[in-house]
């Protein structure tokens, strides 16, 4: 096949009155008059012209359907595309020809850099065969690389033409040049399309994926498939330009529509302040009590000192040293209740949730550790650079008559302070607060910090967790530090312990109560399985008394791995389950040695299936019904509430998980498809939904091995929900978005796979999976759309990076819509 027919006009055929102007008339007069002069003559030109008017009736037809062909593929073409949005478009070539002046040697740009420039760096053996295609369309020695000028060709017939694309995606394709694709062409390119979206399940079926498109568009059985038969096959691909030029007109027309309380400057803050204080009213008043009550204490702390005899010697450093010492007793008493899960799990299901914001445990439990650290500095601070310098340079006479009896009648120095109970206590609750809290920073806790050997062991969520534990001893020092101080001698005058005992007790019985649990809690293991992506599921008998709800978490002890740890992970079983289950991510040390102490139980299967522990390609399950199984002791500590636990009060779910974070929304499905059936089985024919009214699940995850973690619950959803009230949707980031070149025959395969046999090809489920990410701006606004006046329940367990993204849109969208989206964020 010619390169260059594709760039050639499609001829038209004259409009049907030309042809029809033709018999009619010649040379502008009309036949009719030689016609009545000749009978037989007027007979064969009535033919003729009937002839003709049959005819243009076909072209006009035809005209139809060649008009609907070409806007048809010319949509469908679009998306066929090569470039990154940086490299393509109108100012696409200045990036593309900035890269080649970078990576060209000797004004020639090799093969093995050609990927980088024109933006597929990550698809390198893909962009290699595109551009050994490119070069030998134009009769060019690939291996000497090509200069600038062909590059912009290249780049042209790239970009601009929507056949010339065709065309190169089609010569990609066609090994030989010979113009026609056989089966074997079809699955080498199937394969490399899934590699380069990492889909190693995809490429390991590319053989059977090429024998659907060949038995879809090779129906004669010739063997091969020409490009109109593919050009076919792609027609089907949405263009994203049209959806983005859609989506942009829908945003203008939305803005035109905002309510007039967000319409001007002024109007539009006060409107956006009162719904600020209007979704965030009980975490403001609570931290308004909380601000308040310090400022009380060290407004009267303050005030008691400046009547002592103390501060004719230090002061105010004294007043702001003990005002500072106050906040500290109260905020170390109050960071305590924030910990205690089962006290919290109970105020959950209490009047009082509606009053306090419970499920921001975690971010109070940060904000009250960091007024404990700027009250113990500028505690400490006060009492080094100011007091005691002024306790040791005071005159003696002036010392003995004020603090004479404090001292015992010695006046200190500076090293005797130092040495003193106060002084040594103080600063070991310094360096161990100082320590705990470093390690306690996302930095050190999440392992981003790295360390050498062998400090590496500072970093990780075992260091975070052994060094909160020195806090107790924290605990201690500070009450001996506050016995031991010299300006109060009354031992009802030391408040420290008045603070602390409550809290103390409260966790201490907290403990208490954890300890007793792992005597009754000791779990009964049915069954667990490993999953590609390094995901442990564990699959328990219920205890006798546990009692959970949706959305709640646990946690979990194996003292096989550590004696002393327990961590936390998500219910992912419903309450109406037979079986406890939770799934775990092998992301740090404890979760890599339970891993490996379950793959030993699997061992067998592993070596039957020759699968690699380290990576697994392949699920390997070993249940207590195997010979030989023996599976590691577990103990489990729990339920503890979690804001999806409260997934019933709303109208409607939004829940979105990243990765491993779509654990807490499994149970609430299953617990959605329980009730499902036992709303069915009261009453077949009157269907009532109790709690919301429709759920819609948004999954996105970078592996296609994720899929197999929860496909089973997928498929539960997809065949049980008759009523279409949970909408799912799959989103695997590691393929190029719909309309990539790369991607291409990917889309096409699990259309033609699911109209078949309504089986997802990536997900190995009746899951339909998107590529790329959502777009999230229209979720929310189709959301919106569909339940107006509606009250939405976003839940969201994922990454950091998404929150504040999520939060802006539920505010946006509740601001500018009549619906109303309420986000919470999971916390451990």
């Amino acid at each position: 096949m010619a390169t260059g027919a594709v760039d050639e006009p499609i001829s038209i055929p004259p409009p049907v009155t030309e042809l029809e102007s033709i018999v009619v008339s010649e040379g502008g007069a009309p036949i009719a008059p030689a016609a009545e002069a000749c009978p037989a003559k007027h007979r064969s030109l009535a033919k003729i012209k009937s002839g003709v008017q049959q005819l243009a009736t076909l072209v006009r037809v035809d005209k139809r359907k060649i008009s609907r062909l070409g806007s048809s593929a010319r949509m469908g073409l679009k998306g066929l595309r090569f470039f990154d949005n940086a490299s393509g478009g109108k100012d696409g070539w200045k990036t593309v020809e900035k890269r080649f002046d970078e990576l060209a040697v000797h004004g020639r740009l090799p093969k093995d850099q050609f990927g980088r420039c024109i933006g597929m760096g990550e698809s390198k053996e893909f962009a290699g065969e595109l551009f050994v295609a490119l070069t030998r369309r134009k009769s060019l020695d690939a291996e000497m690389g090509i200069t600038k000028d062909d590059l912009k060709e290249f780049w042209k017939e790239m970009d601009q033409n929507f056949d010339s694309r065709l065309q190169i995606f089609f010569d990609m394709c066609d090994k030989n040049g010979d113009g026609k694709l056989t089966q074997n062409e079809v699955e080498q390119v199937i394969a490399l399309s899934a590699s380069a979206n990492k889909l190693a399940k995809f490429k390991a079926h590319a053989a059977t994926y090429a024998a659907l498109i060949m038995e879809q568009l090779d129906p004669d059985g010739l063997g091969y498939i020409e490009i109109s038969q593919l050009e076919t096959l792609l027609r089907g691909m949405v263009s994203s330009q049209k959806t983005e030029k859609k989506l942009k007109r829908t945003h203008s027309i939305a803005r035109s529509m905002i309510p007039k309380q967000y319409r001007y400057p002024i109007t539009r803050f006060v409107g956006r302040t009162m719904d600020f204080f209007h979704d965030n009213w009980k975490r403001i008043w609570v931290l308004c009590f909380w601000l308040t009550l310090n400022a009380v204490l060290v407004a009267w702390k303050f005030h008691q000192y400046r009547r002592k005899a103390a501060f004719e010697v230090m002061g105010y450093c004294v007043c702001i040293a003990k005002a500072a010492a106050e906040t500290v007793k109260l905020n170390m008493a109050l960071i305590l209740f924030t910990v205690c899960r089962n006290t919290l799990t109970w105020f959950r299901s209490t009047c009082l949730n509606s009053v306090f914001p419970f499920d921001d445990n975690i971010n109070f439990h940060k904000i009250i550790a960091l007024a404990v650290t700027i009250g113990a500095l500028v505690h400490t601070l006060a009492h080094v650079t100011c007091d005691f310098p002024r306790l040791i340079t005071c005159p003696s006479s002036k010392f003995m008559r004020t603090l004479g009896p404090n001292f015992h009648y010695k006046q200190p120095t500076y090293p005797s302070l130092l040495a003193s109970v106060p002084g040594v206590t103080g600063i070991l609750i310094l360096v161990i607060m100082a320590f705990s809290f470093t390690l306690a920073t996302h930095s050190f806790r999440r392992n981003v910090v790295k360390l050498p050997s062998p400090l590496h062991h500072l970093a990780g969520f075992n260091s975070f967790w052994y060094a909160h534990h020195l806090l107790a001893v924290a605990y201690v020092l500070l009450i001996v530090h506050s016995y031991f101080i010299f300006l109060t001698k009354e031992w009802y005058k030391k408040t420290t312990w008045m603070y602390l005992v409550v809290p103390i007790i409260f966790f201490v019985s907290e403990r208490s109560i954890r300890k007793v649990r792992e005597t009754g809690f000791s779990v009964s293991i049915v069954k667990a399985a490993i999953y590609p992506g390094n995901v442990l599921s564990i699959h328990m008998k219920k205890p006798p008394g546990f009692s959970y709800k949706s959305g709640m978490y646990l946690f979990i002890k194996c003292p096989d791995v550590s004696p002393f740890e327990w961590h936390p992970f998500s219910i992912t079983s419903a309450p109406g389950d037979e079986h406890l289950s939770v799934h775990i991510r092998t992301l740090g040390d404890w979760t890599t040695e339970l891993r490996n102490l379950f793959g030993k139980v699997c061992q067998v299967q592993i070596n039957l299936k020759k699968a690699n522990l380290v990576r697994l390609e392949t699920t390997v399950i070993a249940d207590i019904e195997s010979d030989d199984t023996s599976f590691p002791k577990l103990y489990i500590d729990g339920p503890y509430g979690a804001p999806a636990q409260n997934y019933d009060k709303y109208d409607i779910l939004l829940l979105i998980g990243l990765g491993i974070g779509a654990t807490p929304f499994i149970s609430i499905l299953k617990d959605l498809l329980n009730n499902m059936e036992i709303n069915q089985n009261d009453d077949a024919n009157d269907f009532k939904v109790t709690g919301p009214q429709s759920a819609y699940f948004y999954w996105v995850t970078r592996e296609q091995g994720s899929f197999e973690w929860f496909k089973g619950v997928m498929n539960e959803v997809a065949e049980s929900d008759h009523n279409n009230i949970i909408d799912m949707h799959n989103y695997l980031t590691s393929v190029y978005e719909e309309g990539d070149a790369r991607s291409a025959l990917i889309a096409t395969v699990q259309a033609l796979q699911y109209s078949k046999s309504g089986v997802d090809v990536v997900s190995g489920s009746r899951i339909r999976t998107h590529f790329a990410r959502p777009n999230w701006r229209k979720v929310f606004s189709d959301l919106a759309n569909a339940h107006k006046a509606s009250r939405i329940g976003v839940f969201y367990c994922g990454s950091s990076a998404l929150t504040k993204q999520l939060r802006d849109l539920s505010l946006e969208f509740s601001h500018n819509t009549t619906t109303r989206f309420y986000f919470h964020k999971e916390n451990f």
